[in-house]
């Protein structure tokens, strides 16, 4: 094994073996990504369901179901204001093409943005810090993939499209935490961009481009000190880190990282999940899963360098059955948010020292649910 591929244990590892909570989907689908309202976790559901789930952060009882996208939810996130409003509200992208903000008082949109004339799915998101300017990346339709710029307040139409960022399936949106104007992007195309929200000229928009020679799946901003500025994911389940002039720093397979043998407990990484980095917790958390339903919390020493050693720090075990498809680290209330393709949700306590204080759910016996993805998976285990 080389250095580069290394997994040793922290000194404060922990694994945690029951949830604080669960919870179940309201529809027989997976659970694709979960964002946090102040006093909701919000989760959204693949097809043929396509709906978006409210459960109480509290209890985690469901209390309400958004209708979604009619073709397929694609992604989702909350943001702390948009169009002029300072309210929380959840922002999603379909394939329908169009983005929508969710009101959960009304049990509809409020804003609806789209691209009249235009059928192209739109596959991620993101929304400025300032709220007033929303980007949609679009599937690929003949030889164009678009980026395409809205002002909420004006949802009928674009304020501008950019058409030659990429040559494949936009699938990561995200502006920079430092430069509000700056949008990175990435594709199926392998490519990896920053550009400039606001200029109309797209030959002028494009500031940097890395080439990462795979398909981007996940990519985002990382709020450390250190040279390494954005983490990306490819559908091959390789890792890479890169400086904000997008110049490549560290590109390896996330599943070469394990540990054997070790006293406590023995890992093996199937996938990524998500990485975590903000203001707050500026160290990048690297989450991923095995194909048993396991999670497990890596972090790096130096992103910035090729041989870092990797550090196994948590596990969470033995409450899904299959693949976790989403995670969120809730920062506020100190708690890992996990949904998988057996339809759960699990809010588990960050380490085994249960640093929030949560009643523990009621036990519960196997459903019906539960016995038919085991029947379904016995067997089998697949990624996608």
């Amino acid at each position: 094994m080389s250095q580069s591929s290394a997994l040793h244990a922290s000194p404060s590892f922990s694994t945690t073996s029951a949830p604080k909570k669960t919870a179940f989907l309201s529809s027989q689908a997976y659970v694709l990504s979960i964002a946090p309202l102040p006093t909701i976790y919000a989760a959204s559901a693949s097809a043929p369901s396509n709906t978006i789930d409210l459960f109480d952060k509290t209890t985690l009882q469901g209390i309400q179901t958004l209708p979604g996208h009619e073709i397929g939810t694609s992604s989702l996130r909350a943001v702390d204001t948009i169009a002029g409003i300072s309210r929380p509200a959840l922002v999603s992208s379909g394939l329908d093409g169009s983005i929508r903000v969710w009101d959960e008082r009304t049990n509809a949109h409020s804003i609806k943005m789209t691209n009249l004339g235009q059928s192209r799915g739109i596959l991620c998101c993101d929304v400025a810090p300032d709220g007033l300017t929303v980007a949609g990346g679009t599937q690929l339709q003949g030889e164009d993939a678009h980026i395409v710029y809205w002002d909420p307040r004006q949802p009928a139409a674009p304020l501008r499209t950019h058409s030659s960022t990429h040559s494949d399936d936009v699938t990561v949106l995200g502006f920079s935490p430092n430069s509000p104007n700056v949008l990175m992007s990435a594709s199926t195309d392998g490519l990896i961009s920053t550009s400039t929200a606001n200029e109309n000229d797209e030959d002028e928009a494009v500031v940097h481009v890395g080439f990462w020679n795979t398909s981007v799946s996940q990519a985002g901003w990382m709020h450390t000190s250190s040279g390494a500025k954005i983490w990306a994911h490819s559908d091959m389940e390789t890792f890479s880190t890169w400086s904000d002039e997008l110049d490549l720093l560290q590109s390896q397979d996330i599943r070469e990282p394990s540990l054997h043998n070790h006293a406590q407990h023995e890992w093996l990484t199937d996938y990524l999940i998500t990485c975590h980095s903000s203001a707050t917790s500026p160290d990048l958390k690297v989450f991923v899963g095995s194909n048993q339903g396991d999670v497990a919390l890596l972090t790096n020493s130096d992103l910035g360098a090729p041989a870092a050693p990797w550090s196994l720090c948590n596990t969470w075990t033995n409450r899904h059955t299959g693949i976790v498809r989403s995670l969120l680290w809730d920062e506020q209330n100190e708690v890992i948010v996990t949904g998988g393709e057996d339809g759960k949700i699990n809010v588990w306590a960050q380490n085994d020292d249960g640093a929030m204080e949560v009643d523990a759910a009621p036990s519960r016996k196997r459903d019906k649910r539960d016995m038919d993805w085991e029947d379904e998976q016995e067997g089998k285990r697949a990624r996608r």
